[in-house]
Parts: structure tokens; sequence; C-alpha cells
């Protein structure tokens, strides 16, 4: 764990992230919440999680008090947040399935790597796999799963050139969830695990070869001034969560909870359509000739490398004989057939193992 957790302590945080925001007296039907958001460089954090959260006291004339911090802010890396938000450190914390995948696989099961190539299709099977999700975050967590929405594409920054699919052969890819790293062996690559700062310098050492990471958050940290090449095969959509701790969850009124419910059903589609929205503006800037950010934003000058029918097609192979296929035997029998009665209807695939 990082070095300033390791200072401030678990109490301790908690106790600064409620502090900082001078709350008011509370009323005896007031519920206060301290939330963990994502990373501050982020646009689902600056866009729609912290002014949805700093919002809410007004919007809820103070029924609601809620304060937010993000993981840049405290030191945090996002693996540890679901064990934080169990034991109460926080009260509604934000995360990427994948990174809590190490206490059972079964939460890779709504962004497996490749299977889905479009956002319409990416939100189908988070609705398909929403119940599975639930019942596993409350089981192992502690915790009532209230959202799921998506960070920008997941693709491949690459500094030499990558014209199909089979240019990855020999590669050395930089990933941070083990269904991505399923894509790059299957594919003929190497997975690495670089931290997402560290990114552009080792693409310019030459420790990686590629690097994946959303469209938006390669732009913004302005990977193209080590990567010269997008290959915009979407290999995961960095679906995201959250959650509420279910102590919490439960001191609320049924009022509380119905309002909160409703005001978080209403950003979770917010994030969904400026989600997609951002996908192409992050694609316009990196690649083209203009930046629909403004006259002042910089543009990637990268080339852009679309996946032919031919790349799909292996895809198809990869995806199931080993992405599938992998993940079924990590997370078991039971979990692969519920998968296939949920998310594998809705794209006519099966995960099976070897």
């Amino acid at each position: 764990m990082l070095t300033k957790f390791k200072l401030v302590g678990a109490a301790a945080l908690a106790t600064a992230i409620v502090s900082t925001g001078a709350l008011p007296s509370l009323a005896q039907d007031t519920t206060q919440i301290s939330v963990i958001g994502t990373w501050s460089s982020m646009t689902n954090y600056t866009e729609r999680e912290a002014p949805f959260w700093r919002g809410l006291t007004k919007a809820t004339e103070g029924s609601i008090i809620s304060n937010i911090g993000s993981y840049s802010e405290y030191g945090l890396s996002g693996f540890e947040i679901m064990r934080l938000l169990k034991s109460g450190v926080f009260d509604y914390a934000y995360g990427l399935p994948s990174y809590v995948a190490a206490e059972d696989a079964i939460f890779e099961g709504g962004d497996l790597s490749s299977v889905t190539q479009d956002i319409e299709t990416e939100r189908a099977v988070a609705d398909a796999y929403f119940p599975t999700l639930a019942k596993s975050f409350e089981e192992i967590y502690n915790a009532k799963l209230l959202q799921l929405y998506p960070f920008p594409s997941q693709v491949l920054f690459c500094k030499s050139e990558i014209k199909s699919l089979a240019d990855l052969k020999g590669k050395k890819i930089r990933v941070y969830a083990t269904t991505l790293g399923d894509f790059v062996e299957g594919v003929g690559g190497t997975s690495v695990t670089v931290s997402f700062g560290e990114v552009v310098p080792a693409l310019e050492k030459g420790v990686v070869d590629c690097g994946i990471t959303g469209t938006m958050s390669g732009y913004s940290a302005k990977w193209y001034q080590a990567a010269n090449y997008v290959y915009t095969m979407r290999v995961g959509w960095g679906l995201a969560f959250g959650a509420m701790n279910m102590d919490k969850w439960n001191s609320m009124s049924a009022d509380q909870q119905a309002d909160l419910t409703e005001r978080l059903d209403a950003l979770t589609e917010r994030m969904w359509e400026e989600t997609a929205l951002e996908d192409e503006v992050a694609i316009a800037c990196l690649t083209s000739d203009s930046c629909p950010l403004g006259p002042d934003a910089p543009l990637g000058g990268m080339t852009l490398v679309t996946p032919s029918a031919e790349d799909l097609a292996t895809r198809d192979v990869i995806a199931t004989d080993v992405i599938l296929a992998r993940w079924a035997k990590r997370c078991g029998e039971e979990c692969a057939a519920n998968w296939n009665a949920t998310v594998g209807q809705v794209l006519n695939m099966t995960a099976k193992a070897n």
C-alpha cells in the first residue's frame, strides 16, 4: 500500500475526507456520506463524480451531506478500495471491478477483453451482468452496488508501426488487468505491468512497445509524446462501479435511499452518454488535424489504425479460445454458466474452460 496511506492510516483518512468540507451541523434525519472517487486527472471524476457529490447537500436540502476525495489526493491505487469500503473507511466508493478481481474472478465478467466492440453493446452487457455483480459485492464486500459506468474505450498506443492485429505478436504491452493480459498473450505478445504514470517513460526507454489505456486517458496523459500509432480495437471499456457500504445504506431512511438511487441513476445515464462522446473526441484529438476540445487543445499527431475484418475474425477466435476459456477456468463452472446465461446471451458467445 502506498506511503501516504500508511502515514495517515485508515481512520485518519476517513476523518480527513469528512473534515475538508466544513460540514454543517447534522439534524436527526441527515445522513453524512464520505466518498472516494477515481483519479482526479480523469473527466469521470472532474466532470461527473466530484460535481455530483459536492452538490448533493444543496440538491437534497441537507438530507444527505456528502464529501468526496480522489485516489490521486490520498495516494491510493484503486486496488485497495473495496477493502476500505468494507471496513467503513469510506461510505461510498468508485472503482474498477477488474481491480478487485483478485478476490474473485466473477468481477471480471462485465468487461472481458475485446469481447465488446461498441459502447451500446457494452451497456447491454453491463445491464445483464449487474445482478451478478450486485450479489457478489454484497456477499464479499458487504456493499450495495448502485452504479456501473464506463471510462472511454481501452485501446492500444504503440511506438512502432502497427498495421494489423498480427503486428502485436512479439510486442511487450502494458496491461492493468488479468483479462487484458489474456488478450495480449492470445495475440502472441508479452503482458507487462507498468503504472499509468510510468507508461510514457517506459515507451521512450523501450521497456514496453505498446500500452493499453482509455482513449481520453491516453490523450490527457500525453501518451502521444512517446507513442505514434493508436490501434482502435476495443480491448476493454474500463467498466467502473459505484457502491455503498451496506451498513451505511441500511442506516438511511427509505426516502433517502429512494432519492439517492434516483439521482445516481440519472448520473449513470450521463456517464454513459458523455463517455461515448468523449471517446470520439479523444480519437479526433489524437489523430486528426483538429481537436473538438478547442483551438488551444494540443494535437496528438498519431496515426489511426482501425481493425480490419480479418482482425475482428481473429479476435473472435482469441476471445473464445483464450480470453473466455482462461476466465472460465479462473472463475469456475457455476460462474461461467451464469455468464453464459446473462452476458453470453447478449454477445452470442460461450465461456467454457478448455
